[in-house]
């Protein structure tokens, strides 16, 4: 194990994540995956002459706004 990267090995916590730097952390991550979410939507309706990658972009799409909406439930449980 990497101890370096183990903050919380000493249990004092020192370096847990607040409320607020967590919100800002899930606010940020929701608008990676709302701009992927867009960019596989448009690439699948650009996508003409292969049916199999169109359908796999908008399963990637269908995943990341299942994604998106759990992020929107984290942060109405912070509020």
């Amino acid at each position: 194990m990497n101890h370096e990267s183990d903050f919380d090995r000493d249990q004092d916590r020192e370096d847990r994540l607040t409320v607020e730097p967590l919100k800002n952390i899930l606010k940020e991550t929701y608008e990676l995956e709302t701009e992927l979410m867009r960019r596989y939507i448009i690439t699948s309706e650009r996508v003409h002459d292969n049916e199999d990658l169109k359908i796999k972009l908008r399963n990637f799409a269908e995943g990341n706004a299942k994604r998106t909406r759990q992020l929107l439930e984290e942060l109405d449980k912070l509020h």
